[in-house]
């Protein structure tokens, strides 16, 4: 499929660009956390500023109400802030030599008066490498060009507007970026094909927060009338995770912040979610995650007599198969999950990995196996594919399928959004997504399509010794007879290539011509 962008460059698009001219001589890793933090400061301000004009007009259920009570923004889940933190406040001081001291001092406050974002703001405006007149433009930039967006409307378009620069900035640092940012194409994906309407959602490598993110929009766009109406609340889900990168958790729950989603259980510390799992009895409905690839630093080595290992001893030089178990052992007894991994964790045969493999298989948690194009991720050219392990393939809604396996390969799907990475567009989310409902769905319309789709048995699985490599069971898609017969087609692309050669010899000869006319004589 050809690029499907429009020519006419989005609002982020235009924005990012604005902003990284402003960068100068800033890396990209460092200056994320300056425009990042800017936005940030933004949303909670004008959220604060909403709430605060109502409580000054002090009509209805606001009347008698107290506009500097810290207590009547906690009760609606806003943020107090400090009116030396305020937006109008600093946009008012950008032309300031001291506007980086200012910056600083905004956030210190911020955090005092608002416990939950104690250490995760980012404090790094008054550091002299920072130019203070491009710091200012910044502030005018994302200051002055949304204040056309009131309301939810301009909340709704600063989290768009945050999420678009996560990924440009991961672009931008390349492998690292991978580290905290999994592609939306992606992400939306997973969301879309596992549904997480209502419960608790789990990742333990959760990055910036992408996989919680998307959940959360994927319940207020498919249940938004209900949300609305208040017959469905939007805390039907709620979150849990883990992150070992301490800069990559504060991006993370500032990314949630500004969605007014609950990160009070997304929790950092430096051991990792193996060595030191700080959510030892949750029991997730939803898990999502992108773990590293075939990480061979996870430790293995002290863990081998773990509760999670129930399936077998991942091996010490790759954590792909101990991802998995981590995931299954935190897994509902009806609960579902999708996970990215290399594609070598679908046929490894060495260090255990085939047995562990086998394993899952016969116990029946794999649901579905996607394999993905390349190009997809920032910091890989690794294949990779999707693991989709369900708890209720024995029905629980759905239809019964014991002992089969759907296996997709989306490995041709896609278009490229620019030289070098391929995206999903809306039509290969759903072609994708709706290919596995409805060969999950009791009414489903299911049907395999060679080369695309097929869903396999266990006695078919066990043939292939086990190896789930989606491409075995689909087999190779049927070329199209478009009737021409092998002469004639011969035929009309040796004309055509001589009609080539011809043009290109008459361009050739009309420069020499031009050329000579100038002085250059290349005969």
């Amino acid at each position: 499929m050809t690029n499907q962008k429009n020519n006419n460059h989005s609002f982020e698009q235009q924005l990012f660009r604005m902003a990284d001219k402003l960068r100068k001589n800033i890396d990209a890793a460092e200056y994320k956390h300056v425009v990042l933090g800017l936005i940030f400061l933004r949303y909670i301000s004008d959220s604060f500023k909403e709430l605060h004009d109502k409580l000054v007009a002090g009509k209805g259920e606001y009347e008698g109400a107290n506009p500097e009570d810290k207590d009547e923004y906690q009760a609606e889940n806003v943020f107090y802030v400090p009116s030396k933190a305020r937006w109008d406040f600093l946009q008012a001081r950008a032309k300031n030599p001291s506007i980086g001291e200012n910056l600083d001092a905004a956030m210190d406050l911020i955090e005092k008066d608002n416990p939950d974002l104690k250490g995760i703001l980012p404090k790094v405006y008054a550091r002299p490498n920072l130019d203070k007149s491009a710091l200012g433009g910044l502030i005018d930039l994302i200051g002055n060009v949304l204040l056309k967006d009131e309301g939810e409307k301009s909340k709704d378009l600063l989290g768009r507007v945050y999420e678009y620069f996560l990924g440009e900035f991961a672009n931008a640092e390349g492998k690292k970026g991978g580290q905290f940012y999994t592609p939306k194409s992606i992400v939306r994906l997973m969301v879309e094909m596992i549904e997480p309407y209502r419960g608790r959602v789990y990742d333990p490598c959760c990055g910036s927060g992408g996989m919680f993110a998307m959940s959360d929009k994927f319940v207020r766009e498919h249940r938004g009338k209900l949300v609305q109406e208040r017959k469905v609340r939007r805390t039907d889900i709620s979150i849990f995770g883990q992150e070992s990168n301490q800069t990559t958790f504060k991006l993370c729950r500032m990314n949630l912040a500004i969605r007014g989603i609950d990160g009070s259980q997304v929790r950092w510390n430096t051991e990792g979610s193996f060595l030191n799992d700080l959510h030892k009895d949750l029991k997730a409905d939803f898990i999502l995650a992108n773990p590293p690839f075939n990480d061979s630093d996870w430790s293995g080595q002290l863990l081998k007599d773990d509760s999670r290992w129930r399936y077998g001893m991942p091996p010490a030089s790759n954590a792909n198969f101990a991802w998995l178990q981590q995931m299954i052992y935190h897994l509902s007894p009806k609960g579902i999950m999708a996970c990215v991994l290399a594609n070598g964790s679908l046929s490894s045969q060495t260090n255990n990995e085939g047995t562990i493999r086998k394993a899952l298989v016969e116990n029946d948690l794999v649901d579905c196996i996607v394999a993905l194009p390349k190009q997809l991720f920032y910091n890989t050219g690794i294949p990779a594919c999707l693991w989709f392990i369900s708890r209720k393939k024995s029905g629980n809604g759905d239809r019964k399928r014991e002992g089969e396996i759907l296996f997709i390969d989306a490995s041709e799907i896609g278009y490229m959004a620019d030289r070098t990475h391929r995206e999903f567009s809306d039509e290969n989310v759903q072609k994708i997504a709706g290919t596995y409902h409805n060969w999950r769905d009791k009414d489903g319309s299911y049907e395999n399509i060679k080369g695309f789709c097929k869903s396999a048995t266990l006695e078919e699985l066990a043939k292939h010794n086990f190896v789930l490599t989606p491409g075995r069971y689909v087999g190779i898609k049927d070329e199209v007879d478009d009737g021409i017969p092998f002469k004639k087609k011969i035929s009309g692309l040796t004309q055509k290539l001589s009609e080539q050669m011809a043009q290109e010899k008459k361009l050739d000869q009309e420069i020499k011509k031009q050329l000579k006319n100038i002085g250059f004589n290349l005969e």
